[in-house]
């Protein structure tokens, strides 16, 4: 047993490190509730989960998220570990069955590579764990039967516990009744009233279970549309070609795919009728040989296609947008197949005699080693996206869920080229595929061509009307082209589809305030955060709408969340800077911008406030240094030379002596006149008022004349030009200016 454990362990090293893939990350992470007892009550007693009704399921991963976080080692390491355990069960059930080969059987069920679906894909612990409880209920089913067994009841009642747990794991559980009624005839056990009395309670709950997932699939998966419309004679041709898919790929497991392509099946295509014979030829071979093999045979195959019936196209699943088949869904199916196998080479070689050991051994040596391989290969498709979706156009190059996801993958690795040729190649293979519009309208927006991109979401749209994430694409991209009140409408239907979905709210708000509802854009904001509490960037831009609100203390409020959840946030830092600049709280907004720049040290907004923040404590000195900064980062700030220029003005007009200095008025005016390029009337005359405070009236003379010039070319200001008329009387006459308003 433990050497059995180990080599599946072994088997499955690829994908112990393995990154979710496809929709891993939707079981993994659902949106945080505020307490364990909400996250619960909404996995048991609500639809507010991705696919079917797996409660069981979806609390084992809410536990490992408590306990190991969004760690894949932890998940791949349970997923193995139910695998290996159901290879032991299946070992112990055989043997209380009394079939030949057991461990051969199990071991085979262990190492075939048609498991690794089942395995390595983190959203399959649904069918791992359904095949636990699966297994152990027929354990104790078989214990049940022994007459001779003590407290034989209790077995019974764990049968039906266990029964009821595999079935809140995966309902495709629902054909166990079958299994418990095959045992009883493979036992030669008359089926009477009083066997199917003890059968009911089991088909009961199948029966419910079954019926759930029936309503769930249709009304919440949406299993309706052109896609699922087939017909009863449709769904016969596909089950019937499926029995045989799946024995193939047991037989000869080579091109294992995780997306298979889908059949076309017409009941008007005579071929599509050979499946169907071929079907009906092997039952009754079946039924033939029980004559001589006993009943075997017949178990071993009903059991096969029993426990494959909810998934060979009877019932419409959601999954068969994609394919009809696919390898997770024989998991617990294969056991009849591989058991009759075991059972029959046990036989043979027993056949043998004296030299049965050796050949035994080093058949069953290179079986399981040839498997072993097979599925370390296979479960190397596992390790990442990229490798599980190249693998999957590699072998099936018409998937365009393939395309699709792979184009998605570089895109968000940001290869939008290649990500857009694969997108159009899925479209080129289905060209009303909403996803693929979707995908290349962002590519498209990426690469600057905005008109098509919102040519591609409203096609997405049109195609998919309950498409919330092209909604909000659509509505995003139409307020960056200026569009806002269009992206108003585009996002309010995102919100109305996906109330749920926080970035959808963070959009809306985006493009209200873009319009000026401000009041609305801080609804958005909040629902936004009711959502994702600890999202960083919604708190900023809350704090912003909140300011143009005048709601200055709960601004504050948000630029303090903001930095406090993501440090180093310049932004954050800054406009809380500026807040409290604003409610003259001066030493706490200079330390907050101080906490910006160290963070963003050429950060112009920053600089900015600072700089005033400082001015206005009066320390000129260390403001000035700032204005000086903010220039050299960025040379064309216009508040940056009006604030030099300002302090340039009261360093030279100032009526109080102690406020004014010639010499740094005129380093500070030929700077700001300098930048401006010479051609700013306001500059001239500024300098003009430093070179006469400093005693260069010949030079303050020049500066007043050009900035008379200046306002009559440009503004045509008359009380600009008749102040400097009355400044340059000043100068000429050998008298510096005073501003008795103080600095401008």
């Amino acid at each position: 047993m433990a050497l059995l454990v180990a080599a599946t362990f072994l088997a499955y090293q690829p994908a112990w490190n393995g990154k979710p893939i496809w929709d891993d990350a939707a079981y993994m992470i659902t949106t945080p509730l505020p307490t364990a007892w909400a996250e619960l009550r909404r996995i048991w007693f609500s639809h507010d989960v991705p696919s079917q009704y797996f409660p069981l399921t979806f609390t084992t991963f809410y536990v490992e998220r408590e306990l190991w976080g969004l760690n894949p080692l932890g998940y791949h390491l349970v997923n193995i570990l139910l695998h290996a355990a159901n290879a032991l069960l299946v070992w112990q059930v055989l043997r209380r069955l009394r079939v030949p080969g057991a461990w051969l059987a199990a071991a085979v069920f262990a190492l075939h590579p048609a498991q690794v679906e089942s395995v390595a894909w983190i959203a399959e612990r649904k069918n791992v764990l359904m095949g636990f409880f699966f297994l152990l209920t027929l354990l104790a089913w078989t214990k049940f039967m022994d007459e001779s067994c003590r407290r034989r009841w209790r077995f019974y009642a764990l049968a039906l516990i266990f029964y009821l747990l595999a079935l809140l794991a995966k309902t495709t559980a629902c054909t166990l009744p079958a299994a418990l009624l095959l045992i009883l005839w493979l036992e030669k056990m008359p089926i009477g009233r009083r066997r199917l009395a003890q059968v009911a309670p089991f088909a009961a709950m199948s029966l419910g279970m079954g019926l759930l997932t029936v309503w769930w699939e249709r009304y919440h998966q949406g299993t309706q549309g052109e896609f699922f419309d087939i017909g009863p004679v449709e769904r016969v041709l596909i089950a019937s070609r499926a029995v045989w898919f799946y024995a193939g790929k047991l037989l000869w497991p080579v091109n294992l795919t995780f997306s298979y392509p889908r059949w076309a099946i017409s009941a008007s295509d005579p071929r599509a009728y050979g499946w169907v014979l071929a079907t009906a030829a092997a039952g009754w071979v079946v039924w033939r040989a029980r004559r001589r093999l006993g009943r075997s045979v017949e178990v071993a195959a009903i059991f096969f296609a029993a426990t494959l019936a909810p998934v060979l196209g009877f019932i419409m699943l959601f999954t068969f947008l994609y394919s009809f088949v696919a390898d997770h869904y024989q998991y617990l199916a294969c056991i009849g197949p591989i058991a009759l196998a075991a059972a029959g080479i046990d036989t043979l070689f027993h056949r043998l005699g004296e030299r049965r050991l050796v050949w035994e051994k080093a058949f069953c040596a290179i079986l399981l080693v040839t498997l072993f391989v097979a599925a370390w290969r296979q479960s190397r498709m596992y390790t990442d996206m990229e490798t599980l979706w190249r693998a999957t156009i590699a072998r099936n190059p018409d998937s365009w869920m393939a395309q699709n996801d792979l184009g998605a993958v570089l895109y968000e690795k940001g290869q939008v080229d290649e990500a857009m040729v694969l997108f159009r190649r899925a479209l080129a293979i289905r060209p009303d595929y909403a996803e693929a519009q979707n995908n290349l309208g962002s590519a498209l927006v990426k690469k600057g061509q905005v008109q098509e991109g919102i040519r591609r979401f409203r096609r997405a749209v049109a195609l998919r009307p309950d498409f919330a994430e092209a909604y909000r694409n659509l509505g995003n991209t139409l307020l960056t082209a200026g569009q806002a009140d269009e992206a108003i409408l585009e996002c309010r239907k995102a919100a109305f589809l996906q109330p749920e979905f926080p970035q959808v709210h963070y959009t809306l708000a985006s493009a209200l305030v873009a319009k000026g509802e401000t009041a609305q854009a801080i609804v958005e904001y909040q629902k936004a955060l009711a959502l994702q509490p600890d999202d960083a960037l919604v708190h900023y831009n809350l704090g912003i709408a909140l300011r143009q609100n005048g709601q200055w203390d709960q601004a504050i409020l948000e630029f303090q969340k903001a930095a406090a959840l993501r440090p180093g946030f310049a932004e954050a830092e800054n406009n809380l800077g500026n807040s409290l600049l604003q409610q003259r709280r001066m030493e706490e907004a200079v330390a907050h911008l101080r906490k910006a720049l160290a963070v963003h040290p050429g950060y112009a907004p920053a600089l900015y406030n600072l700089g005033n923040a400082l001015l206005q404590q009066g320390r000129m000195d260390e403001a000035v240094l700032e204005f000086q900064k903010l220039l050299a980062v960025q040379p064309d700030s216009l508040e940056g030379r009006r604030s030099l220029a300002n302090i340039a003005w009261r360093l030279a007009t100032a009526p109080n002596p102690a406020q004014r200095n010639g010499a740094k008025a005129v380093e500070l005016a030929r700077q700001t006149d300098r930048l401006a390029g010479g051609s700013n009337p306001m500059m001239a005359a500024i300098l003009a008022a430093a070179c006469a405070e400093a005693g260069q009236f010949d030079q303050a003379v020049v500066a007043a004349r050009r900035a008379l010039q200046l306002a009559g070319r440009q503004d045509n200001n008359r009380a600009m030009i008749a102040a400097i008329e009355a400044q340059l009387i000043s100068y000429e006459a050998g008298s510096p200016f005073r501003d008795p308003a103080g600095a401008k």
